[in-house]
């Protein structure tokens, strides 16, 4: 028998070439433990399986969707003895849709699976756990998501359109008649922008959509050919009839089909409207975007007048707000495009005290003429492979608050080692379930260094 630790199985060394797990195969399973992404696992034949859509304590049948040497990769077709902790999915492309893994699980249990995560992460890779760990920040299950993504796809042989998300582990589009976790607007709007599509002499020449909600309601078609009087008409008319914008994207950057259109959205707590154009970085969760950046401002507790760093600023989601608490904001972004309209949206809201750059964060910031005379405290907020580089000049900048907002314990794990050893403390941390029904976790930190 083969003996078991941690959770995972020593294989026996020397002996035979294991046989391969033919893909699509499909498999009884007993399931003992969710991975921190969502997945049972489970032991077989001295391989350790990975199953979508189970939970443990479950017997499920699985189809094989991966397989190599000590690992297999599968989905559950059929629960055979269910879990007290499963529940009915509210969604009924759910089992199929590559958007949602989680919804078999109650809400509570998706946060009680993410706070694991994160201090798993925090433990294994930093050897480290917070002074205090703060409650999770939410918002609703469903209707949440502000923006999506739809797929788009011709099948030239069926002659027919399919319109929706990516499969789950697959490229295919699950055909979607409705979308649960869209903000009720997106709802709303959604079978019409379905009708239409339908309704297209050339379909086949949209390359994806994406919807959005905020200020307005918007809809953007990428389209990979000039669409026909006729189509561009139809695609009028329905937003018109759905009071809804109308950008358009061929070859350059998506542009609206009136001049006069704006996208935007607010931070009510501090009375702040932020412009922005598709393709520039949103939050998709708004509620728990207005608790997340409350959460930063407190823990960050910048004093009138105070220097205040903002790394990866982005259109100002945490900046205006800072320069709103009387805080001296020097925000820092990569694209210049997204510094421009920054800047015009502290000018648009009369924030004198927030000042942008554009800078390339993988070089040394004590360089910059913008990073002379140190700072108070500083907020990191860094794409998902972390901001390695720049927490190793922390220091440097005499900083002794950081707040880290992370999209990724591993990495955000991984810097907090290094702030660490730079003398800084794991004062507090906590999970941002800005992604419900999903098993995507987001975090928040705080480090402080001792005077």
């Amino acid at each position: 028998m083969a003996k078991r630790s941690g959770g995972l199985r020593f294989q026996p060394s020397g002996g035979e070439k294991k046989p391969q797990v033919p893909t699509g195969k499909k498999q009884r399973l007993s399931i003992e433990r969710l991975a921190n992404d969502g997945r049972g696992i489970a032991f077989l034949d001295n391989r350790t399986w990975f199953v979508d859509g189970a939970l443990p304590e479950e017997d499920v049948e699985a189809r094989v969707l991966n397989a190599r040497s000590q690992i297999v990769e599968a989905r559950t077709e059929r629960v055979l003895t269910a879990s007290d902790r499963r529940r009915a999915e509210p969604c009924p492309h759910a089992r199929v849709c590559g958007g949602c893994n989680l919804q078999h699980l109650s809400a509570a249990d998706q946060l009680e699976l993410k706070q694991r995560s994160l201090a798993e992460q925090l433990s294994r890779v930093a050897s480290i756990e917070p002074q205090q760990w703060a409650a999770p920040l939410s918002g609703p299950e469903f209707g949440y998501r502000r923006r999506a993504r739809l797929a788009v796809r011709w099948d030239h042989k069926a002659r027919r359109l399919d319109v929706g998300f990516r499969a789950s582990a697959s490229q295919d589009i699950v055909a979607i008649r409705e979308c649960l976790v869209l903000v009720q607007p997106l709802q709303t709007l959604l079978p019409a922008l379905l009708a239409v599509l339908h309704a297209l002499d050339k379909p086949q020449v949209i390359g994806h959509l994406e919807m959005f909600s905020g200020t307005a309601e918007a809809v953007l078609v990428r389209h990979t050919a000039a669409l026909g009087s006729g189509d561009l008409q139809r695609l009028v008319d329905f937003a018109n009839e759905q009071n809804a914008q109308l950008w358009l994207q061929g070859e350059g950057p998506a542009q609206p089909l009136d001049p006069a259109y704006r996208l935007g959205y607010r931070l009510p707590a501090w009375d702040l409207e932020l412009a922005w154009r598709p393709g520039h970085f949103v939050q998709v969760n708004a509620p728990v975007n207005e608790a997340m950046v409350t959460q930063a401002l407190e823990w960050l507790a910048p004093e009138p007048g105070e220097r205040v760093l903002d790394l990866f600023c982005g259109l100002g989601n945490f900046s205006l707000p800072l320069a709103r608490k009387g805080a001296e904001v020097v925000a820092v972004e990569g694209i210049g495009e997204m510094v421009e309209r920054a800047r015009t949206n502290a000018e648009q809201n009369g924030l004198q005290s927030a000042h942008f750059y554009q800078a390339d964060l993988s070089n040394p910031l004590i360089e910059a003429q913008w990073a002379k005379g140190g700072f108070a405290a500083v907020l990191l907020d860094p794409p998902r492979d972390g901001a390695l580089e720049i927490v190793r000049q922390m220091a440097t900048l005499g900083a002794r608050r950081v707040v880290y907002v992370s999209c990724n314990p591993a990495t955000l794990a991984r810097d907090a080692a290094e702030l660490v050893g730079q003398g800084y403390q794991l004062k507090q941390a906590g999970v941002l379930d800005m992604f419900p029904q999903t098993a995507h976790v987001e975090a928040m930190a705080l480090f402080e260094r001792p005077a």
